[in-house]
């Protein structure tokens, strides 16, 4: 298990299919470390809304994150509108949560840090 500045440090990994992904006290433990991240109940996806006072500050950050998507080639879904943005995370190859989905989701947060 990594520390957060570990975590950071990290680059995002090809996922191969039929690797297992995380266990859910793996999950947990991530969870954690990012601070406002949950988990679904069926711990396939993590996902947080982020609050912003308006449309260009909102736009700014889903640009920041598409930067981060593309360069760990790793990609959530992003739904925003003028105050908030609300990222979703998941590897879809393994239909679940892996290593991938949390060093995204803590450069996710580090924007805002």
């Amino acid at each position: 298990m990594s520390d957060l500045p570990n975590l950071l440090a990290q680059r995002c990994q090809p996922i191969e299919q039929g690797q297992k992904g995380l266990v859910i006290p793996t999950i947990e433990s991530y969870l954690n470390m990012l601070s406002g991240w949950d988990v679904t109940i069926d711990y396939s996806s993590i996902h947080k809304t982020f609050n912003f006072k308006n449309y260009h500050q909102t736009v700014s950050f889903v640009n920041a994150v598409t930067w981060i998507a593309h360069k760990e080639d790793h990609h959530p879904e992003i739904c925003f509108g003028y105050n908030s943005c609300k990222i979703s995370l998941k590897t879809h190859t393994i239909k679940g949560l892996s290593q991938n989905d949390m060093i995204v989701a803590a450069k996710i947060n580090a924007l805002l840090d």
